[in-house]
C-alpha cells in the first residue's frame, strides 16, 4: 500500500486562457499511452474537452479528470478551465489536489488568470512546477517569463532547462541537472533522444547551472558547503533539494517546451513524478464534527476510518456523478457512508475511475485516490465518513457572482424543465445563483461573467430542450454605509397569551476597508441586559436584513454592527422576537448611515497589435476605465487596467472592430468601488422599473 501511495500523484493543470494547457493535457495522455491518437483543441476537440460546447468553442468549461501511468507512477490528472468565468472549477480542483502544473505562454508570460491561479494555489498550499509553453512562437522569451514569475507572483523561480534554438528554430532543451541535451523525434515527438550539450551552448549551460545551484543553496547547507568548496554537486542531491523546496512551497522549478509541436512534455512528466508530492508527503486535517477549532489529523491509510470529500457534481443521463477525493480509509462498492453535513447514510452502489467522459468500474478505492461515485445525493464540499458524527473537511472558497440575467421559458410547457435544469446546474456549480425578484416575479440567474451565463443558457437549450427568453445582463451592485448611525429599537407584540418582546441598542457603522469580511457583528452587551442565548438570534436577524438593502434592493456589504445594550421580558422574549427586532432595525436604521451603491470593478488585460494601442486605450478611458500598465512584445501590445463591469457588456465585439479582429481580452473581478452619484441615480431608477426585455 505504501509503495502504491509513494508512486501516486494527484495533480492539476492550470493556466491563463489560451496558454495551451489542454493541448498539453492531450500530449500527456498520448505519451502515457492513455490515447493512441492526438486530437487538437481546434477541430475535433481535445479528449479532455468532452462537452459539445467545449469542442465548438475550443475552450475548457468544466474540469475533466483522468488517470495515466507514467513509468512507475500513477497520475490522477485534472485539466481545469483557463477562463476566469469558470474559476470555481480551478478552485474546487485545487482543493483536493496535492500538486499542480502552472502553464505559462512563452510570449504572454504571467497574465491575469495566472495571478488568480497563484492565489488559489497558495490558499490550499499546493506546490507546483511551471511549464513555459509555446516556445516556438515569435517573441518567446523564457527568461522574461521567469522574471515575471518572481516580480508578479513573488516566487523563487528558476529555469531547470535551457532552450536549444529559439522561436521557430526551437529544437529541444538542455537539462541543467544532468547537462544533457534532449531532442524529441518522431511524428509526435514520442522518441526522446539524449545527446551531449551542443558546443555552442556549453558556456551558457555552465553559467545557468551555476545560477541554479546558487539559488538551491539557500535551501540546503550541505549543497552550499559543496559550492563553497568548489566541489561537484551530485545529481541526486540536486533532485532531493528541489523536491524538498518545491514541497515546502518555497521554490518553483521551470521547464520549457511546446506542446503543440510535441517538445518537452516527457521531461515535464518526469519532473511531476520527481518533485511533486505523493499523498504520503501531504498533511491533511479535518475539523471535529460540530467544532470550529478542534482538529484531527488524517492519515492516508486504508486501515483508518474513511474520510472523503465530494468536490464536484455532474448530472448526466444516467444520474448524478460525484467526484471524490479519499483522504483516509477506503471506499468500497456496496458499502454505506455518512454525509457529515446532513447525517444521512448513503450506499455507494457504483464507483468508477474517470477518463474525461468515459468510466472504468472499480470495486474499491483507497486513501489518496480520486474517483467518482454514482447516485449520491449531496452538495459540492460535503464530507463523507464511515461514522456519524466524525469530522468535516474544510470546504472550498466560492467567489460571489457579479452579473445576473432574467430568464424565463418561452412557453408555458417549458417551466418544469427549466426548473429542473436550474436545480441541476446549481448542484453542479456553486457560483451559479438562482433567485426570484420579489417585485417582478422574474427568475434571476447570477454568475461570474457573460460567458459563464451564456454557456448555461445554451446548456439549458441543448440538454433540457427548453427555449428561454433572456433579459439583458445586469450588474450585481452592493450597498454600503458611509457613516455611523445609532439604534434603539423595541419589538413588542401582544395578541392574547404569550406575546413578543425584544429591545436592542447599539450602532451601525462602516467596516474598515482593510477588513475582508462583508459583515461584522460585535457583541458588547454586559451585565446580562440581554441573555446570552438571545445574542445569536440578534446576529441572525441582522444577517437576514443585509440580504436586501433599502437603497435599491442589493445586498449590503461593509457593515459593522455593535450591539451595546437592550432589555428582555422573562415571559415574552424569545429567539424569534430578537430576530424580528434586529431585522426591523436594519430596515429602519440602515438608511441613516447614508448608504451608497458600489459597483464591481474588473481587472482587464488586453492584447492587440501595437498600431491599435492608442485607440484601445482611448476607448478604455471612455468606459470609465483606468490603464495601470502597458508593455510591448514585438508587434503586440499588452494593456492592463481596471474597468467597471457595467462598461464591458459587448466589449468583445467593440474590441474586434477597433483592432480589425485581432484584439483579445480577459476580465477578472478586482473589487467593489463607489458608483458615481449620477450613475447611481440612473441605476436606482432602472431598478425600480425592473422589467425584463429581449428574447433569444
Amino acid at each position: 500500500m505504501r509503495n502504491s501511495l509513494t508512486n501516486l500523484r494527484n495533480i492539476g493543470i492550470s493556466a491563463h486562457i489560451d496558454s495551451g494547457k489542454t493541448t498539453l493535457s492531450e500530449r500527456i495522455l498520448y505519451y502515457a499511452g492513455r490515447i493512441h491518437r492526438v486530437q487538437e483543441v481546434r477541430g475535433e476537440g481535445a479528449t479532455m474537452d468532452h462537452m459539445d460546447l467545449e469542442k465548438e468553442r475550443g475552450i475548457t468549461i468544466t474540469s475533466a479528470a483522468t488517470t495515466v501511468q507514467w513509468k512507475a507512477a500513477r497520475i490522477n490528472l485534472i485539466d481545469t478551465p483557463g477562463h476566469v468565468d469558470f474559476t470555481v472549477e480551478v478552485e474546487r480542483s485545487l482543493r483536493v489536489l496535492d500538486g499542480a502544473v502552472l502553464v505559462l505562454c512563452a510570449v504572454g508570460g504571467v497574465q491575469a488568470q495566472s495571478i488568480t491561479i497563484d492565489r488559489q494555489m497558495h490558499r490550499y498550499h499546493i506546490p507546483r512546477v511551471a511549464f513555459i509553453n509555446k516556445m516556438d512562437r515569435t517573441g518567446a522569451n523564457p527568461d522574461a517569463v521567469v522574471r515575471q514569475l518572481r516580480d508578479k507572483l513573488g516566487c523563487d523561480a528558476m529555469l531547470m532547462q535551457r532552450p536549444i534554438g529559439s522561436e521557430a528554430r526551437f529544437a529541444g532543451v538542455v537539462d541543467l541537472v544532468t547537462r544533457k541535451a534532449l531532442y524529441f523525434d518522431g511524428p509526435l515527438g514520442e522518441q526522446v533522444r539524449i545527446e551531449d550539450v551542443p558546443p555552442s551552448m556549453e558556456e551558457e549551460v555552465r553559467r545557468s547551472r551555476q545560477e541554479l545551484l546558487e539559488a538551491l543553496a539557500m535551501y540546503s547547507d550541505e549543497l552550499m558547503e559543496l559550492l563553497l568548496a568548489e566541489e561537484e554537486v551530485p545529481e541526486a542531491m540536486i533532485h532531493a533539494v528541489v523536491r524538498s523546496a518545491v514541497q515546502g512551497e518555497q521554490f518553483t522549478p521551470v521547464f520549457l517546451g511546446t506542446a503543440y509541436r510535441n517538445k518537452g512534455v516527457q521531461a515535464l512528466l518526469d519532473a511531476v513524478v520527481q518533485y511533486l508530492p505523493s499523498p504520503l508527503d501531504c498533511e491533511s486535517q479535518a475539523l471535529v464534527h460540530g467544532q470550529t477549532e478542534a482538529k484531527i489529523r488524517l492519515e492516508p491509510s486504508p486501515d483508518k476510518p474513511t474520510v472523503a470529500m465530494a468536490f464536484k457534481i455532474v448530472e448526466d443521463p444516467y444520474g448524478a456523478l460525484t467526484f471524490m477525493r479519499i483522504y483516509q480509509g477506503r471506499l468500497a462498492k456496496g458499502e454505506t457512508y455518512f454525509n457529515q453535513r446532513t447525517g444521512r447514510k448513503e450506499r455507494f452502489s457504483r464507483i468508477v475511475r474517470m477518463h474525461a467522459d468515459e468510466r472504468e468500474d472499480i470495486d474499491e478505492a483507497l486513501a489518496g485516490d480520486i474517483v467518482a461515485v454514482l447516485g449520491v445525493d449531496c452538495a459540492s464540499g460535503d464530507t463523507y465518513a464511515a461514522e456519524y458524527p466524525y469530522c468535516t473537511l474544510q470546504s472550498m472558497f466560492v467567489p460571489e457572482p457579479v452579473i445576473q440575467i432574467a430568464i424565463a421559458p418561452a412557453d408555458r410547457g417549458g417551466a418544469e424543465r427549466l426548473a429542473k435544469a436550474l436545480h441541476r446546474f446549481r448542484r453542479e456549480d456553486p457560483t451559479l445563483r438562482v433567485s426570484t425578484d420579489e417585485e417582478t416575479g422574474e427568475t434571476l440567474l447570477a454568475g461570474m461573467g457573460e460567458l459563464h451565463l451564456e454557456v448555461y443558457v445554451e446548456r439549458i437549450r441543448r440538454e433540457h430542450r427548453v427555449l428561454v427568453a433572456v433579459g439583458p445582463p445586469k450588474v450585481n451592485y452592493r450597498e454600503a454605509p458611509t457613516q455611523e448611525a445609532r439604534f434603539d429599537v423595541r419589538h413588542k407584540k401582544q395578541s392574547g397569551g404569550a406575546g413578543q418582546f425584544a429591545h436592542i441598542v447599539g450602532r451601525l457603522l462602516p467596516l474598515d476597508p482593510s477588513q475582508e469580511e462583508a459583515f461584522l457583528f460585535e457583541d458588547c452587551v454586559t451585565g446580562g441586559r440581554i441573555p446570552r442565548q438571545y445574542i445569536p438570534a440578534v446576529e441572525k436577524g441582522f444577517r437576514q436584513g443585509i440580504v436586501k438593502g433599502p437603497v435599491a434592493g442589493y445586498p449590503v456589504v461593509g457593515l459593522h454592527v455593535v450591539l451595546e445594550d437592550g432589555s428582555y421580558h422573562e415571559v415574552d422574549s424569545s429567539d424569534l422576537a430578537f430576530q424580528i427586532c434586529a431585522a426591523t432595525t436594519m430596515r429602519e436604521t440602515f438608511s441613516k448611515t447614508r448608504p451608497v451603491l458600489l459597483e464591481p470593478v474588473m481587472n482587464i488585460e488586453i492584447e492587440c497589435p501595437s498600431d491599435f494601442q492608442g485607440a484601445v486605450v482611448g476607448d478604455l478611458t471612455g468606459r470609465r476605465g483606468m490603464v495601470t500598465a502597458t508593455s510591448a512584445s514585438g508587434p503586440t501590445a499588452r494593456i492592463e487596467g481596471e474597468v467597471p463591469l457595467s462598461e464591458t457588456f459587448g466589449y468583445s465585439t467593440d474590441l474586434r472592430s477597433m483592432t480589425q479582429g485581432q484584439g483579445t481580452f480577459s476580465l477578472e473581478f478586482a473589487r467593489y468601488r463607489r458608483l458615481p452619484p449620477s450613475i447611481e441615480r440612473e441605476v436606482i431608477a432602472i431598478r425600480k422599473k425592473g422589467s425584463m426585455v429581449g428574447a433569444v
